[in-house]
């Protein structure tokens, strides 16, 4: 790419923008890479990033490479980022460094390589980019200058991004981890929560949620039942119908669950908190606490309904046993438009090979 400073900063810039509101991980390093890529003229660009807790260096993103995962100082990349060292080699098949396991399992030969590794505010390295192939010529000091640069605009985006993934993961962790002592406290199985995510997953897609609500439901919809955690044990797990008042006392989870996790400011917890309060509303407006109708429903509530409500109907619980799918689906006919969101039941039938094969796929132990 030959353009002059102005025009790389407006590159730097174009990409930055596009990058600001993004909150995939993935799409994050993807523009990192188009960036990176586009600077340095070159025909590849990889951003890789610094796992420290497993010494290992890994990138989503490489084009037209799959992930890979390298120990930290392996290959080039490995010994600029060991070295804190920016890197031109325009003999890259000569350099003793070089790993050349990865072209054997593309096809792919490189030739030249930049290596520019990417600091955070703390001046401790988190990434690097890698660009492969110079289109025209070889890899030159201003290539170098112009990555750099990119570098150290796109280091604390970088940071942030692996922060919000490392926070991700462990809020899923943790959901995952109280929901399924939720489940095993009311004598039912952890892949009762994960049939109910995976199909809340398959719903919310054919209902045309954004990818990032998709992955919030999915992540949240586990929790829709942890107010059970303040129900005593002779009403949560009594065999037989619960009498008019120990219905009520259930039926409380629901607020429960909401007061529980609604005061945290985390996305996921706060469509946990959502999904606790209303997954016993019903489209007719007779559902509870709330008597909400219809739309006025968060759709996050309505999905969750339909994935708990044709889990827990086919599975075995301590007071009936599983329905068999014919039944369910005869319910699900029948409450269409009344207990559940009526396209929401149309979206159901229509996948219905899915939600069978997810069924099979976590299946309960005791089946």
């Amino acid at each position: 790419m030959n353009n002059n400073a102005e025009e790389i900063v407006e590159v730097i810039f174009e990409y930055i923008t596009k990058i600001q509101p993004l909150r995939e991980y993935e799409e994050i390093l993807m523009q990192l890479a188009h960036m990176g890529r586009r600077l340095a003229g070159a025909d590849r660009c990889s951003v890789w990033v610094v796992d420290n807790k497993n010494k290992t260096l890994w990138t989503k993103v490489a084009h037209g490479i799959k992930p890979i995962h390298i120990p930290l100082s392996s290959g080039i990349v490995g010994q600029a980022i060991s070295k804190k060292k920016q890197m031109i080699i325009n003999d890259v098949q000569k350099n003793s460094h070089f790993n050349a396991e990865v072209d054997k399992q593309t096809g792919y030969e490189t030739k030249t390589m930049m290596v520019i590794p990417m600091f955070n505010q703390h001046n401790k390295i988190i990434g690097a980019f890698q660009v492969m192939n110079k289109s025209q010529g070889f890899f030159e000091d201003a290539d170098m200058k112009y990555l750099m640069l990119a570098a150290s605009y796109s280091a604390e985006t970088l940071d942030a991004a692996i922060l919000a993934d490392e926070n991700d993961q462990t809020q899923k962790e943790m959901i995952f981890l109280m929901s399924e002592a939720v489940e095993k406290r009311s004598k039912e199985t952890g892949n009762h929560i994960k049939r109910v995510a995976a199909y809340s997953r398959v719903l919310a897609t054919a209902y045309g949620l954004s990818k990032d609500e998709t992955n919030i439901l999915e992540v949240s919809s586990p929790m829709h039942d942890i107010g059970k955690i303040g129900i005593p044990d002779n009403i949560l797990n009594k065999p037989g119908k619960h009498t008019e008042e120990e219905f009520e006392i259930m039926k409380t989870h629901a607020l429960l669950g909401y007061e529980i996790l609604s005061a945290s400011k985390k996305g996921i917890l706060k469509a946990a908190a959502t999904i606790a309060y209303e997954h016993h509303e019903r489209w007719n407006g007779n559902g509870y606490p709330l008597g909400l109708k219809g739309e006025e429903i968060h759709i996050y509530g309505r999905i969750t309904a339909v994935a708990d409500v044709f889990d827990a109907l086919g599975s075995d619980r301590c007071y009936k046993k599983a329905w068999p799918l014919e039944k369910i689906l005869a319910l699900f006919k029948e409450e269409r438009g009344e207990h559940f969101d009526p396209l929401l039941v149309d979206l159901l039938m229509e996948n219905l090979d899915t939600f069978l094969s997810i069924r099979d796929k976590f299946k309960d132990e005791s089946v």
